[in-house]
């Protein structure tokens, strides 16, 4: 006969990323007894955060004074609620709540709670993500990025928790809760299996159980399910998995089960620039190009697009629309190795060593001399990288890399040339909207080392020539389990379910929906501190 392991502690916290992290230590350092429950292995205690670049969205932070950057809560509210586009109707009340609760909080729930708390710095420039195409987006800059990225953010948390670990605090690993169950009117009870060795767990809380297990988008079947169709037409062929593996909404369907109220499910945050991993671990593992400015944009084809042309850092879901308009759903940057080795970066903390280990020498190298290494690493490991040393050639591989004859080597070349003499008249006569952006951002002084001054494609002595071919990527949930402001589940009726709780991407990062349908980067971190800040203190205020 099997045994059920019992757990029982005054708070259960179901996932092991940031959000829970957190939550876990505010309710620690109130003297709380916490049993955490992940279903991931230990050396990834942290999450998707884990390996993510660490930006968080601020406002009028001591940074921003300091580089005489001039924000405001009003200018940032009306930023996010443009990038938001939020709709009208009950749904939409507490995304704009904590949309609010997020501006007029940040500086102090999340930087100084950061900065003084955890002792954690910030990387010295503010840098500008989301600015914005047709309208501003983030009309100033504001994405902080932490100095060791995510992942310091993760092994500090990590250490705090250490200092309670075989007191008030156990953690178990490989833990799959498969069930919530409601009893007397509340719900503070889970059963799941223990992965390790196949036995069944009840784990039973005696204030409150917190959901922290991330969103949807670690699952391309759902992810597929509930494809805006009406925004994006049908789901591309390919999509890359870029989230966790174990955000697959297994929670959400236990609290849709027990009346629990999910929003905004089809809004999601995904990337158009995903590549293969060089080393993947799951099925379709993708990772973030952080597309170089200077490149163009191609469609399948190998066309450019646009107009307006595409340009990364400005408006990622109109590129993410645009992609998705084509026939076949994937595009390319063409590019050279001079624009790659100043341009080229990888949203992952395990392709930024000197930035995660805080090697300060090292990081400078890579700004002022370029990024050779990290270039050369992709082109020798990653399938979606191609080179040559002629646009005949390159588009000849291409074709081999896609299994067609698709790209028209003249076309492309043509548009190419085009976009080259652009450059050659001179900056007083470009007359290319990529190359107004492209002085746009150069004018800002967080972008111009990093971005090239009008690098010619064709230059003879910047080569060899690069194709970078670019999936859908799946990453973030924007929707998820409706909360309040105390981060306590809501029922479909619109009453909070007693004793249950939801935090981070699980609550669609606040109140089932906080981003509404797009959002302006370093949004995603900063939400889940605010999102298990809250459910903390509403707990100890056994609200």
């Amino acid at each position: 006969m099997t045994t059920t392991k019992k757990y029982q502690a005054d708070i259960i916290i179901i996932g092991g990323g940031v959000a829970g992290m957190i939550t876990a230590l505010e309710l620690l350092e109130a003297g709380k007894k916490v049993l955490l429950l992940d279903r991931d292995e230990e050396k990834r205690f942290g999450g998707l955060a884990r390996e993510s670049f660490g930006g968080i969205f601020v406002v009028n932070s001591p940074l921003q004074k300091k580089m005489g950057i001039r924000d405001s809560t009003d200018l940032a509210l009306r930023d996010w609620k443009t990038a938001a586009n939020f709709g009208e109707g009950p749904d939409w009340v507490y995304p704009r709540q904590w949309a609010e609760t997020y501006i007029h909080r940040s500086l102090e729930d999340i930087y100084l709670w950061l900065t003084q708390k955890l002792s954690i710095k910030f990387f010295p420039v503010v840098h500008w993500a989301e600015r914005g195409l047709f309208e501003p987006a983030n009309s100033v800059p504001r994405f902080h990025m932490l100095w060791g990225l995510g992942y310091s953010l993760t092994e500090v948390l990590k250490s705090r928790l250490n200092q309670f670990k075989g007191k008030s605090l156990e953690v178990y690993f490989r833990h799959n809760v498969k069930s919530l169950i409601e009893s007397e009117g509340q719900v503070t009870t889970c059963t799941g299996v223990d992965e390790l060795d196949g036995s069944e767990f009840k784990a039973i809380a005696g204030e409150a159980l917190v959901i922290a297990t991330g969103g949807i988008n670690g699952d391309l079947d759902r992810v597929r399910k509930l494809w805006d169709r009406d925004e994006f037409g049908t789901p591309p062929e390919t999509i890359l998995n870029g989230s966790h593996r174990y955000a697959n909404g297994s929670m959400h369907d236990q609290v849709s089960l027990l009346k629990g109220k999910l929003s905004h499910m089809k809004n999601m945050w995904n990337y158009p620039s995903g590549v293969r991993h060089p080393n993947p671990d799951k099925d379709l593992h993708g990772v973030t190009i952080v597309p170089p400015k200077s490149a163009l944009w191609m469609n399948w084809q190998g066309r450019r697009m646009g107009p307006p042309p595409l340009v990364g850092n400005f408006d990622t879901r109109y590129i993410v629309e645009e992609i998705c308009r084509q026939e076949k759903k994937y595009s390319w940057q063409i590019l050279n190795f001079k624009i790659a080795k100043k341009e080229l970066a990888v949203q992952n903390a395990d392709f930024n060593p000197a930035i995660r280990d805080k090697k300060l020498f090292g990081f400078l190298k890579t700004v002022l001399l370029g990024n050779a290494s990290l270039v050369r690493e992709f082109i020798d490991t990653c399938p979606d990288f191609v080179v040559a040393n002629s646009i005949t050639e390159l588009a000849e591989k291409m074709n081999q890399l896609q299994g067609d004859e698709s790209i028209n080597a003249e076309l492309m070349e043509r548009d190419i040339r085009q976009y080259d003499e652009n450059i050659g008249r001179g900056q007083t006569f470009h007359n290319d909207p990529q190359l107004r952006l492209i002085t746009h951002a150069r004018n800002y002084r967080g972008d111009r080392l990093r971005t090239c001054k009008f690098q010619k494609i064709l230059d003879p002595s910047a080569g060899p020539l690069i194709a970078i071919r670019m999936s859908i990527l799946s990453r973030k949930s924007l929707g998820g389990i409706q909360t309040d402001l105390s981060s306590r589940v809501m029922s479909e009726k619109g009453q909070p379910i007693r004793g249950l709780y939801s935090v981070g991407e699980s609550a669609g990062f606040g109140g089932g929906g906080i981003h509404g349908q797009g959002a302006l980067e370093g949004t995603f971190i900063g939400s889940c501190i605010l999102t298990a800040r809250a459910a903390s203190r509403s707990i100890l205020n056994k609200k």
